[in-house]
This record gives C-alpha cells, structure tokens and sequence, in this order.
C-alpha cells in the first residue's frame, strides 16, 4: 500500500482532477477532507459535459473503489484483477485514508513507495 499517495483538497475541481489524471501513471483522484476520503474520481467520471468548475468530490464515488486495512489481501488482489481496477484507497472505520493499493501495470503484485520514488526519480533525469 502507498502510505502517502497525492491526494486533491476537497475544493478540487473538476478541472484538478482531470489535470492529475492526464498523467497516464495516475488511475485515481483522491478527494479529501481533513483526511476523510471523500471521493474516487477516476477517468470515466469525467465525461466531458461536466462542468469544470464542478466540485470534484460529487463526480467520484467511494461505492467499490474501497477497502478496508483487515481486508484480505489476496482476496482484493483477486477482485481487483477480475474487474480490471488498478487503485482501491484504503480508509479505516471513518473513512480516514490510510493509503492506496496500486496493482502493478502486469497484474502480478502492488506497487510500493519505493517504486513510485524511483519512477517520479527518473522522470527527474
């Protein structure tokens, strides 16, 4: 799990969460409020006829797109893989997010902290 993903201030617009998901490594925006987990926006809840300026949090959802700390891991491994989902943000009881499962781009394991470091580090070069 990424302990520290981005994430979008509950004032994010529509117009922030499509320009955190034009980089194509991003699969979510997370929308939070004193770091309760408003919302998921993924690409498909940006239909272009929504407005800008919209806020983003009431084009995302958290329905599916959650999970648990106690979850089983290989469970949410398995079901993310049947359904072709990439992210699932991890909140506790209250809806605190505690971070973000990235399944990696082969299917065959998650991305790590480290991972993500070295990938924005050789962007860096």
């Amino acid at each position: 799990m990424l302990r520290r993903p981005k994430v979008l201030p509950a004032s994010a617009t529509v117009a922030d969460a499509r320009a955190v998901l034009a980089d194509d490594h991003v699969h979510a925006a997370l929308v939070v409020d004193g770091g309760v987990l408003l919302a998921v926006v993924e690409r498909g809840d940006l239909d272009p006829s929504v407005p800008a300026a919209m806020p983003a949090a009431l084009v995302g959802r958290l329905a599916g797109r959650t999970v648990g700390p106690d979850a089983d891991l290989d469970a949410t491994w398995s079901e993310m893989a049947a359904r072709g989902r990439r992210r699932m943000a991890v909140v506790d009881g209250d809806g605190v997010l505690l971070g973000l499962l990235c399944l990696k781009r082969s299917g065959r394991g998650f991305c790590s902290d480290a991972d993500v470091a070295a990938r924005a580090a050789d962007r860096v070069l």
